[in-house]
């Protein structure tokens, strides 16, 4: 790496630990450094599992242990066990516990919308976060079974939409497609799936299922700050192995040849081109897949 490419790479280091700070003896002022207040965060998230704490901050167990005896020796967490199982530990936050969460998170939305409104872009300036946000935490990326009705798969399909809105050559008016319907996409017909960022969706994808002998993928998506990361290719892995256990072998879609990368990944992950098996009118490219 040029020396140029390393400056810059260890200034970002040092403004993000300045700003976050990740130095401070009293993080926002409430105390206590980032390491217990960020354990504190994760237990008011509902991450109350220790082995889950663990995990999600990437804390060895002696770090842990550590911090969530402070906790409890300033009587903002109880710890204990559930339904007799001594093996498996769980933090919850006490009435004072809950306070400072709360007090916390007020500080860092303030802190958070400081730092947006120094910038005349805000949109261009939390796309970059979100690049980096993704890239670093892409480990704990989860994908998540739900409803297409969740409100986070909601989120995931508007993004879809405006993003076909902004490419097609005329637009695109979801009212005009062929929509699937939210049961073909739901146990036991078929199966949608969204990809968790610390809890933000950043991508989706639908199996629908029909009574053709066949059944469909639909709206495979990921967010632009996510993409070429190998994201998609474990969405499609994951509505291809729900179709396998509800028995369906053959797999279609449809696509439009303004999505070239798309249409590029399916060839490459073993799909190949048919003829038109429906009436969308926005479609002009349809493929197969057997598995």
């Amino acid at each position: 790496m040029t020396n140029n490419l390393i400056a810059r790479m260890r200034r970002f280091h040092r403004a993000v630990t300045t700003e976050a700070g990740l130095l401070d003896a009293s993080f926002l002022g409430r105390g206590r450094p980032l390491g217990p207040a960020r354990v504190l965060n994760a237990i008011g998230q509902n991450i109350c599992n220790i082995s889950d704490i663990r995990a999600y901050l990437r804390l060895d167990s002696g770090l842990a242990s550590r911090l969530l005896r402070g906790l409890e020796a300033e009587s903002l967490i109880e710890l204990h066990t559930r339904d007799g199982d001594q093996r498996r530990r769980y933090a919850t936050l006490t009435k004072s516990g809950k306070q400072e969460y709360a007090a916390y998170e007020a500080l860092s939305d303030a802190q958070a919308t400081g730092i947006i409104s120094r910038y005349a872009q805000p949109d261009k300036l939390l796309d970059a976060m979100d690049i980096v946000a993704i890239a670093l935490g892409f480990e704990q990326i989860r994908i998540e079974r739900v409803s297409p009705l969740d409100k986070r798969a909601i989120d995931c399909l508007e993004s879809y939409y405006d993003e076909l809105n902004r490419r097609f050559e005329l637009g695109f008016d979801v009212a005009l497609s062929c929509d699937p319907e939210a049961p073909d996409m739901q146990h036991p017909r078929g199966a949608f799936f969204i990809a968790l960022s610390d809890g933000i969706p950043i991508g989706c994808v639908g199996l629908k299922g029909t009574d053709k002998g066949y059944g469909e993928i639909k709206r495979l998506w990921t967010s632009p700050q996510a993409r070429g990361l190998g994201l998609a290719s474990q969405l499609m892995d994951a509505a291809e192995k729900a179709a396998k256990t509800l028995g369906v072998i053959t797999l279609r879609l449809d696509s439009n040849k303004e999505l070239s990368e798309a249409i590029a990944f399916y060839y490459k992950h073993g799909w190949s081109e048919i003829e038109r098996f429906n009436d969308d009118p926005y479609p002009d490219i349809f493929m197969e897949k057997i598995l």
